[in-house]
């Protein structure tokens, strides 16, 4: 559940509460007590005849927002301005975020304290940084130093990311190699900024450890994809600079 009121242009989960003949009420739900309006206009494209042929009390709905006033509590929502691509993807999101909760529930059992408690102490945190709850959780199966890397703290760390690890399925796997890149031409800090800037791509990502070392990071759907692509960036890497007159060793682990 989230703090405050959702951004404007942002999609919701709504239950519809009461539907009267100028538009219908909805309560948000992701969003702790608040409420939200569809005007009859933003119901369906054209001309409505009866309202209660497109919206019904209790059915479930994926809205965007048109406009928020929290000083006076108002929420509009379109359901019209929704695709059916964007009523998919928020409804998936959903459906994740709910077993994101559930799993949230197993940290709080396991670290023996109140889930409301959890959520004050952590929770709302992790939405906060990651947007989701469930992306949270998601980035920890995937890398289990994360929380500590974006500046986390506290012994529930680790059991968040056991909890993560036993139960989501990662949609990609992350590797690292290494390579030692030594030059002695006049330019060579140019030639290593070159070499591996041509390596680089959307999932290949290089980052300096201190000359001579340099880590190659790659993310990949599967480990085999992602020895593949590792091993094809290093020797590209190693024939191109070797060409401008350098040496350098890849190594798969330190």
């Amino acid at each position: 559940m989230k703090k405050g009121y959702p951004e404007t242009g942002e999609f919701v989960i709504a239950t519809v509460k009461t539907v009267k003949p100028y538009g219908a009420f909805v309560t948000l739900d992701e969003y702790e007590g608040k409420e939200g309006f569809i005007h009859i206009s933003e119901i369906a494209t054209g001309w409505i005849k009866y309202i209660r042929d497109h919206v019904r009390e209790g059915q479930k709905v994926v809205c965007k927002v048109l406009r928020v006033d929290p000083s006076r509590g108002h929420i509009d929502l379109s359901l019209k301005r929704v695709n059916e691509h964007q009523r998919r993807d928020k409804i998936q999101e959903w459906k994740n975020e709910k077993k994101a909760e559930k799993l949230f529930e197993i940290v709080a059992q396991r670290l023996g304290k109140d889930v409301g408690e959890c959520y004050e102490e952590f929770g709302y945190d992790l939405i906060e940084h990651f947007g989701t709850l469930f992306a949270a959780f998601e980035e920890s199966a995937i890398n289990e130093e994360v929380l500590k890397d974006e500046g986390f703290e506290g012994d529930w760390i680790d059991t968040f990311v056991q909890v993560a690890k036993e139960n989501i399925v990662p949609p990609y796997v992350r590797i690292s190699g290494y390579l030692e890149l030594t030059t002695t031409a006049p330019d060579g800090i140019e030639h290593i900024k070159k070499v591996l800037q041509d390596i680089e791509e959307e999932d290949i990502v290089v980052t300096y450890m201190g000359a001579p070392r340099y880590r190659i990071n790659v993310r990949a759907e599967d480990y085999k994809t992602a020895e593949e692509l590792l091993q094809n960036a290093a020797n590209k890497a190693l024939e191109e600079f070797k060409e401008l007159g350098g040496e350098g060793e890849y190594h798969r682990r330190l």
